[in-house]
């Protein structure tokens, strides 16, 4: 199966060329740093671009400031990770082992040479792709969790960042390590929590707390007027992304959650176009997400929006939740559609503690080697079914309807009808959940015979129903009677995506009548561009 970078360790790299070098020089200095001194502070903005023109140079755990594994660079190589292009703070250090000198180039001069010249771009993002796909599977981070087997607080950090790709630490709350961390930052024992770095604790442990620790989040202001503001992180935003960038549109995406939207809880895709052997929906969208940053195109997150309004200059003015807005002179909404949440008591007490809405490698921890239950009949919950069987004693798919031939893919089918650890319950729901703090067992009920029985069970995942994100909308956008977003001839629009309000468009899951298809969400958040383009400079 595809993945989201090449592997650091068997790659074949390409050095930057004499003719790329000089290109840096003009728009950078050389400067030199003896040995011992710091190149770069692990946990400090990313604001300089370090090509190594002599000496040696070491990139840093920042957790012991010790050389990270054999990690050292030589003349023609370079420093940094993914976090220079969106703009973060740097996740290592990078200290001169011998007198060095090293090319500095600011980010944005870089950023607009990566544009220029895509041989440079082509060169460097492989690089730092690599090196985050390696820092992710060795939790090579400034982030340390302690305690996600305690708290669902610290689970919901996890998922955040396993979504994100953003590398980790996870360790025991009773561990040796964790106390001595917990005394290192003044506590008598060790407490589930968030460390970043060495001593610092971040507080509250959530997602929004370890986005802004990171730089993840931006400082977003009204008096930034964007050309394009785009609402929604998942293939369709993600493709409006790329091509604004490639068409020197000024954009922005906002995503509430991760990069990747609904399909990246996919743990495997088999019929997207390209990827023969597959790639999951995370790691297709992440690529996405970086080919738009080349391109200049800012991503934030996690960033919930609450209201839309226009002012009489016809701009777009996003409010988020957190009061700070956003500001534009077209907007598209691609946010998608989320799982209902089913009315059941219990339900959002034990949310990340049992009950999930993504089947990913985070929440598969938690119940292996036990008898898990899915709820779903589309192919994001048989591809959860799938995966979780590699681990998991059983699989129990649930669905309300007779069966699911007019509902999934298939192949996919198929490959659940097989499974020996797999098994498809029609015309059932369930209908208590039972346990204080964790999930310890649910009742489902027949519908066609009305008995019910219990499944012990550490784990729900609910993939079930498709409610549009479209409430923030405000009502200057004509929906239809489900809530999805009317485009084209429908709601009087000049282009086949635009709304009702010249200047709005919608694109994928979220617009009325769309087929609730990667590609085409991909397809439609492609196109969209040119009647962007043609608003924002007609």
């Amino acid at each position: 199966m595809e993945s989201f970078a090449a592997d650091l360790a068997t790659m074949v790299r390409t050095p930057l060329e004499e003719d790329h070098v000089r290109l840096m020089r003009r728009a950078g200095k050389v400067v030199p740093f003896k040995a011992g001194e710091m190149v770069q502070e692990p946990g400090q903005a990313t604001d300089l671009f370090h090509y190594v023109l002599s000496g040696e140079i070491e990139a840093l755990d920042p957790r012991t400031m010790e050389r990270m594994g054999n990690a050292t660079l030589g003349p023609s190589q370079f420093f940094g990770d993914l976090q220079f292009l969106s703009g973060g703070v740097s996740l290592a250090g990078a200290r001169a082992v011998t007198d060095s000198e090293v090319l500095c180039v600011p980010r944005a001069a870089m950023l607009q040479l990566m544009s220029d010249v895509p041989e440079i771009s082509d060169i460097v993002v492989t690089v730092l792709a690599a090196r985050r796909q390696r820092a992710v599977r060795a939790a090579d981070s400034l982030l340390t969790l302690i305690g996600p087997e305690l708290s669902r607080d610290i689970r919901e950090v996890a998922g955040f960042a396993a979504r994100n790709r953003i590398p980790v630490r996870e360790i025991a709350a009773d561990s040796e390590e964790a106390l001595a961390l917990a005394a290192q930052c003044g506590l008598e024992k060790a407490q589930p929590g968030v460390l970043f770095g060495r001593e610092r604790r971040i507080e509250p442990p959530t997602p929004r707390a370890v986005a802004e620790a990171l730089g993840l989040d931006l400082t977003l202001g009204e008096a930034d007027t964007f050309d394009v503001l785009i609402v929604g992180g998942g293939p369709a935003g993600v493709a409006a992304a790329v091509y604004a960038g490639a068409e020197g549109l000024r954009a922005i995406v906002l995503e509430d959650l991760a990069i990747g939207g609904q399909a990246g809880t996919s743990s495997r895709i088999e019929n997207y176009m390209g990827f023969p052997t597959g790639i999951s929906g995370g790691d297709l969208v992440g690529r996405g997400e970086v080919q738009a940053m080349k391109f200049g195109t800012r991503f934030s997150v996690p960033r919930r929006v609450g209201a839309l309004t226009q002012c009489a200059e016809k701009k777009f003015h996003v409010t988020l939740d957190d009061g700070q807005a956003v500001s534009a002179r077209s907007l598209i909404v691609a946010t998608g559609v989320q799982y209902r949440r089913m009315p059941l008591e219990g339900l959002e007490r034990l949310e990340n503690a049992g009950v999930y809405y993504a089947a990913t490698e985070v929440e598969a921890r938690w119940c292996r080697d036990s008898d898990v239950a899915v709820i779903g009949g589309g192919n994001s919950a048989g591809q959860a079914a799938m995966f979780l069987a590699r681990t998991t004693r059983h699989v129990h798919v649930l669905v309300r309807g007779e069966g699911l031939a007019s509902s999934m893919s298939d192949y996919l089918l198929q490959r659940l009808e097989t499974h020996p650890r797999i098994t498809i319950h029609t015309c059932t729901e369930v209908t208590g959940l039972h346990g204080d703090t964790q999930l310890e067992r649910i009742t489902i009920r027949d519908r066609t015979s009305g008995q019910s029985w219990d499944l012990r069970t550490r784990a729900l995942f609910v993939m079930v129903g498709a409610a549009p994100n479209t409430d923030w909308l405000s009502g200057l956008v004509d929906l239809d009677p489900r809530g999805f977003v009317l485009t084209g001839t429908e709601a009087g629009g000049r282009s086949q995506f635009e709304t009702s309000l010249p200047g709005v468009f919608a694109v994928g899951d979220v617009r009325a009548g769309s087929v609730k298809r990667v590609a085409s969400a991909v397809g439609e958040g492609s196109v969209v561009i040119s009647s962007v383009w043609a608003h924002v400079n007609g």
